[in-house]
């Protein structure tokens, strides 16, 4: 019988998935004359097993991405020390608290009331919590965040936030087999991190741009991502565990990974 905190899943699959992925960021970048280490892979675990989102950082991926706290809870408990966990999905005022307790990074904050939650709770727990905040570039009303408009507003509420660091945005395209339907999406989510650090409309510079998954994310590394949230595309042939496929694409609420 296997221990049942054993890994599972095929590792030599997952490297080759992982070569690819890389492979594919590195050309991308190299379109673009980016740097690829300035890009960041997090793999979305949301629909894997802690068994199987062990294999990660054996192959040398310490950024995860969870888009739930409960789904969060078994892995972290599991990880290595030195994993960075990612709140991607949606985060609902109840599990802030919890939240703060394993994650380093918040992907989805899209509201002042939801940045207030967090510094209040923060300056409790004596840390700084890092954040992006959600723009809702496809304008879909099934999805979170805010309006780009609305995005200067934010950030001058947050920047009295002496608890919360705001690092960058993050923002989702269309669910489409055609990649090239986000780039103007993508490009717009820069073009507002642009303007606002040329505005000084935060404290200090915002640099991150989390945008890009599965279906679109060499497009997202040309127009400026620097953190790519993929699970589908790293998963692909890893499922014995019975954890089923990692598309999010029934329900793509927040930043849930396609």
């Amino acid at each position: 019988m296997r221990p049942e905190n054993a890994p599972v899943g095929n590792p030599e699959k997952l490297k080759r998935n992982l070569q690819e992925i890389q492979t594919r960021i590195r050309a991308a970048a190299a379109r673009s004359e980016r740097d690829p280490a300035d890009v960041t892979l997090v793999a979305v675990t949301k629909e894997v097993s802690a068994a199987t989102a062990a294999l990660l950082p054996v192959a040398g991926i310490l950024d995860l991405g969870e888009n739930r706290v409960r789904g969060a809870e078994e892995k972290f408990a599991r990880a290595p020390a030195n994993i960075r966990w990612h709140m991607i999905g949606h985060l609902q005022r109840n599990k802030v608290r919890k939240a703060l307790t394993i994650f380093s990074l918040f992907h989805s904050v899209d509201s002042e009331r939801l940045l207030t939650h967090l510094d209040k709770l923060a300056a409790g727990g004596e840390r700084k919590v890092t954040v992006l905040l959600q723009i809702n570039i496809s304008a879909e009303p099934q999805k979170h965040g805010v309006e780009p408009g609305a995005l200067a507003g934010l950030l001058s509420r947050a920047a009295d936030l002496p608890n919360v660091d705001v690092q960058g945005l993050m923002g989702m395209g269309p669910l489409t087999a055609e990649p090239e339907t986000c780039r103007p999406l993508f490009r717009m989510l820069k073009e507002l991190r642009d303007d606002a650090n040329d505005r000084s409309r935060y404290r200090a510079p915002v640099t991150e741009l989390s945008m890009g998954m599965t279906n679109d994310f060499e497009v997202a590394v040309e127009e400026g991502a620097t953190l790519l949230r993929i699970g589908t595309a790293l998963f692909t042939g890893l499922a014995p565990d019975g954890a089923g496929s990692t598309d999010g694409t029934s329900s793509r609420s927040a930043s849930e990974e396609r």
